[in-house]
């Protein structure tokens, strides 16, 4: 799981790497209930009119807000969600069923690595330089649609990188970070096919440092 990021803060890396402007008053040291940036697909993007971008980069809330939740704290708990229950988890599913999916830009996640026997938050990065791009999904709160968003993540047991993270004998968990190339189709697809993206992104192109 991941509780602490720093999403992208560079108007012409936003750009470059996910072809969108990038929003007014986010945070980029982000935690739980925070503002920052996410990506969706505007659902007139398949129109002739080419005017329309492909992607869009909104403000919301990190950690998402079913509609039926009381106020936006609940948020505190659903920053990130199982993609094994996602579809059936009352926090999520109606996210899910809706195909309101979108992408969390990010220069670099937080993890805490208890091997040494204590928590040593450690910046995890791309090797390539570029930011990450993980997947997630978003919801919309109130009469006045506040938006929210949840990081979505998959098991990491066997991952050589992520493995190394938090507490002995729990769970090994990871965001699921995205290729460049599918960012489009993670947006579009329908859910079955859009599950085939929820992968393991390779060890080898992670670099970490306490």
């Amino acid at each position: 799981m991941c509780s602490h990021y720093e999403s992208v803060r560079e108007p012409e890396r936003l750009l470059r790497y996910f072809g969108t402007q990038l929003p007014q008053d986010i945070r980029f040291d982000v935690w739980p209930t925070y503002t920052s940036t996410f990506i969706i697909h505007p659902g007139e993007s398949e129109s002739r009119d080419k005017a329309i971008p492909d992607f869009l980069a909104l403000t919301g809330q990190f950690g998402l807000i079913p509609h039926w939740a009381k106020d936006t704290e609940f948020g505190r708990r659903t920053f990130n969600a199982r993609s094994e229950t996602v579809a059936e988890k009352p926090s999520f599913r109606n996210a899910w069923r809706n195909k309101q999916r979108c992408i969390i830009p990010a220069e670099a996640i937080y993890e805490p690595d208890w091997r040494s026997g204590k928590s040593i938050p450690t910046r995890i990065t791309r090797k390539d330089g570029e930011p990450m791009g993980i997947a997630g999904l978003w919801s919309t709160w109130g009469k006045e649609r506040f938006y929210s968003f949840t990081m979505l993540t998959i098991n990491a047991d066997d991952h050589p990188v992520m493995n190394q993270f938090h507490k002995p004998g729990a769970e090994k968990r990871m965001v699921v970070i995205l290729p460049k190339a599918s960012y489009k189709d993670w947006l579009t697809s329908l859910n079955h096919d859009a599950m085939t993206h929820l992968r393991q992104y390779p060890a080898d192109k992670l670099i970490t440092q306490p």
